[in-house]
């Protein structure tokens, strides 16, 4: 069963899955279009390379905006983020149930309009109840991906996953995070 999950998340069909989901809202860039050109032979070297674990993920590209406050932020290559994609197709399910109800971050379904159903809801219970005291904690920490301690995250993530090569990928992922180069 350990290999298993590998195999769900390096399969061909998940793999055009992910690359569907990559390429949403993107079809008109020049490296999509690249990509699908020659989509079957890119996906087969892709699984190719994860099933033989010699997948390596480019260095993520950093740039700024401005919107309105100035932020940095890393980029991964197309093909790195259909392989984020087929990675979260398999198990963000395993992780999403134990996550608190409430939290909206990168959630499915839970989007500005849940988390503001949600605020309206408690908020109605506090006013009805006047007696109580209520407290809303809106939280965004800053360098969060470079800061986080790789190896307590690994830890943590392994507690669900025992898929060796599964952990594997996840890892590559990670820790590419701490290589961005400027463009």
């Amino acid at each position: 069963m350990e290999q298993v999950m590998c195999e769900e998340i390096i399969s061909l069909k998940n793999l055009i899955l992910a690359w569907k989901k990559a390429r949403k809202g993107k079809t008109k860039k020049d490296y999509v279009k690249r990509f699908g050109e020659n989509l079957a032979y890119n996906l087969k070297i892709l699984h190719e390379e994860l099933k033989k674990q010699i997948y390596l993920p480019k260095p993520l590209r950093e740039f700024v905006i401005r919107d309105p406050k100035t932020r940095r932020i890393s980029k991964a290559q197309f093909r790195d983020r259909i392989v984020h994609h087929a990675l979260c197709n398999i198990i963000e399910p395993i992780f999403d149930k134990s996550f608190i109800y409430e939290n909206c971050a990168n959630r499915k379904g839970k989007g500005s309009l849940f988390a503001l159903n949600r605020f309206d809801f408690f908020k109605r219970k506090v006013t009805d109840n006047l007696s109580k005291e209520a407290y809303c904690f809106k939280a965004d920490i800053r360098h969060y991906f470079k800061e986080i301690d790789r190896e307590i995250l690994l830890d943590i993530i392994k507690r669900k996953i025992s898929c060796g090569k599964t952990i594997w990928l996840i890892r590559s992922l990670v820790e590419n995070g701490g290589g961005a180069k400027k463009f």
